[in-house]
């Protein structure tokens, strides 16, 4: 894998997997919610939280996917991957300081399409908080 360029094609193999754990803060939360434009209570309003059946604020569920975007565009399929879909189910909350570590692991390799299919799930410590799977775009290796 080279500094600007991920995985070739040609270099994944079924079964390869990468991941990427990151902390989440109440910064955080407030920069995703002003990036997003995603303003909802549960998110960014304490009192308002307080009175749901989570007791208090919740970790947007985009920011899950955005996790799995860094793994991506980052590790595995890497630099120069096109993300083609995902199909991601919600299944706890993350709540603001837990750490979640995104997993994606490769389930299917379409030479012909150029198109690589990735299980994608999300944990905080043992727990499944995010799972699904996405289709991504790959370049096959320079001639």
């Amino acid at each position: 894998m080279q500094d600007l360029h991920g995985y070739y094609l040609e270099d994944l193999e079924v079964g390869m997997s990468a991941s990427f754990a990151k902390t989440i803060s109440e910064s955080d939360v407030y920069m995703f919610a002003g990036i997003s434009g995603d303003n909802n209570p549960m998110h960014v309003n304490e009192e308002y939280a307080k009175q749901t059946p989570f007791g208090g604020r919740i970790v947007h569920g985009m920011f899950s996917a955005a996790l799995i975007s860094t793994v991506a565009g980052t590790r595995l399929p890497g630099p120069g991957c096109i993300y083609v879909d995902q199909q991601i189910k919600f299944k706890a909350p993350v709540h603001i300081g837990d750490t979640a570590c995104a997993t994606l692991t490769v389930t299917e390799i379409n030479e012909r399409r150029k198109r690589v299919i990735c299980r994608t799930d999300v944990h905080v410590g043992e727990k499944l908080v995010a799972t699904g799977e996405a289709t991504f775009m790959v370049d096959s290796r320079p001639e």
